[in-house]
């Protein structure tokens, strides 16, 4: 369930059942300044930053999505299996989809991260939930629309939307590899790579290759 900032209430988990959280953030400053706040509720069972991985939401707090950010998260959500909760300052259109791909589903603007706001991101996340600023839902749904516009009613496109070989590429790119390790993976040359992403986003009128992953994950092909 993907929800509004708004419309999600913090402490109605029970207090008895407590969430692992690690807090990472590129200054000291900032990680402490969470772990303040988050002390103060009984449902939280902070843990260190080398302790994240499945069952435990990893908090990240950063002023801008930089490829170590991104980086970052892949790593925790995708090799250690945590649960991440994304605290930022801005965000562009395409870093929102690059964020979404990675498997982050709340998000936190870092001007509004007061103590019930990350608690009640966190607790969405560790329902596996999404918790997003009610202007970042609304951006996400528009890209969603437009997606299924542009591949609406379109001609030439195989009838289940992605042929095997399109879904076995982008399986791999969401998994973080390049053209070439896709290529060797699949035992395919990288200019057949190249020219698969190439006509499934035009295609599809997709933007790039963070937008077929998202795609692709919204229509269930990965």
């Amino acid at each position: 369930m993907l929800t509004s900032s708004r419309t999600t209430r913090p402490g109605t988990a029970d207090p008895a059942t407590r969430i692992p959280v690690a807090v990472h953030a590129t200054d000291p400053i900032s990680r402490e300044g969470a772990l303040s706040q988050l002390r103060r509720f009984p449902e939280i069972d902070l843990r260190e930053e080398t302790e994240s991985g499945p069952g435990t939401v990893a908090l990240l707090i950063d002023d801008v999505l930089d490829d170590t950010a991104l980086t970052r998260l892949r790593r925790l959500v995708r090799s250690e299996g945590a649960r991440a909760v994304l605290v930022v300052s801005a965000l562009r259109e395409t870093e929102l989809l690059d964020v979404i791909e990675c498997g982050v589903g709340a998000i936190v603007w870092r001007r509004e991260a007061t103590a019930t706001r990350l608690v009640q991101a966190v607790l969405a996340a560790a329902r596996g939930d999404g918790d997003l600023p009610a202007d970042l839902l609304g951006r996400l749904i528009n890209q969603v629309g437009t997606l299924h516009r542009g591949a609406a009613g379109r001609t030439g496109a195989p009838a289940s939307g992605m042929t095997p070989r399109e879904v076995d590429v982008l399986r791999l790119v969401s998994e973080g590899l390049d053209t070439g390790e896709i290529a060797s993976k699949l035992s395919y040359s990288e200019r057949t790579v190249k020219n698969v992403m190439h006509g499934l986003t035009t295609r599809l009128h997709l933007r790039n290759r963070a937008h077929a992953v998202a795609h692709a994950l919204r229509e269930g092909y990965i």
